[in-house]
Order: C-alpha cells, then sequence, then structure tokens
C-alpha cells in the first residue's frame, strides 16, 4: 500500500484552518479552490468535482472536533483502497500544521494521486496562509 504524506504550515490560526476543514460540503470553495469545481453532499457521502471533469465520491468516515481531524475514504473509482486524514495541529502563535495522510491501493495510482495532493496543497497554502493571502 502506497502513502502519501503531507505537510502543510500556514500562518493561520489553527481554528480557522480546522473551520475550513471540516467544513465538508464547502472544500471547492474554503480549501482547495481552483482544484475543485463543485462539490455536493449525497448523506455522508461528498462527490466532489475536479476543475479537470473528474468526479469523485468520498465517505466521510469522521469530523473530530475534538482532536480536529477529519477522516475520508474515496468509493468507487480506480482505488481498491483508498483513505486520508486531514489533522489540525497548533504551532506557535498564529501557526498551524495541517497533516494530510493518503493511503492507496492499489500502489501503481499512488502518482497521480500524490501529483493531486500537491495541487491540493499550493491550494489550500493560497486560501488559508495569511502570508500568502
Amino acid at each position: 500500500m502506497a502513502t502519501i504524506y503531507k505537510e502543510i504550515l500556514l500562518q493561520a490560526d489553527p481554528g480557522d484552518v480546522w473551520d475550513a476543514v471540516r467544513d465538508v460540503a464547502a472544500v471547492h470553495t474554503r480549501l482547495v479552490p481552483g482544484v475543485l469545481a463543485d462539490t455536493r453532499m449525497e448523506g455522508n457521502c461528498r462527490v466532489v468535482t475536479f476543475a479537470n471533469g473528474l468526479v469523485v465520491r468520498e465517505l466521510i468516515v469522521t469530523i473530530d472536533d475534538q482532536n480536529r481531524r477529519l477522516a475520508y475514504a474515496s468509493v468507487g473509482g480506480r482505488a481498491t483502497h483508498h483513505n486520508a486524514s486531514f489533522q489540525v495541529c497548533a504551532e506557535t502563535e498564529g501557526r498551524t500544521r495541517l497533516v494530510w495522510i493518503t493511503d492507496v491501493l492499489p500502489d501503481e495510482i499512488a502518482a497521480p494521486i500524490r501529483e493531486t495532493v500537491e495541487q491540493c496543497a499550493t491550494a489550500i497554502k493560497k486560501a488559508l496562509d495569511k502570508a500568502t493571502s
């Protein structure tokens, strides 16, 4: 199983970052604008449409406000297994470390998913980092 581990350091309040991460229905406007074009909720699943037209269904596994952790799993599609989580970690005052971990099978699809994670990380930095906004 391939694991994609990404840390994003942000000049932003952890509470503000968590508020954006936990808003699962607005991920396309609040977290990764430009990478995602739309999000719609269907029960406990969000259906995201990427700017390139790709549509992915993601089961929201948990939104843990106490630990500022979101876990989700992509269902259907090319992956036989896909789970991911975001955790918001407070750093020094006014700074946040956002940890994004994705596990995926088969290993062959890890490279394009890693590219998407990098694109999303850039969008997250642009959307939430006070130093770049």
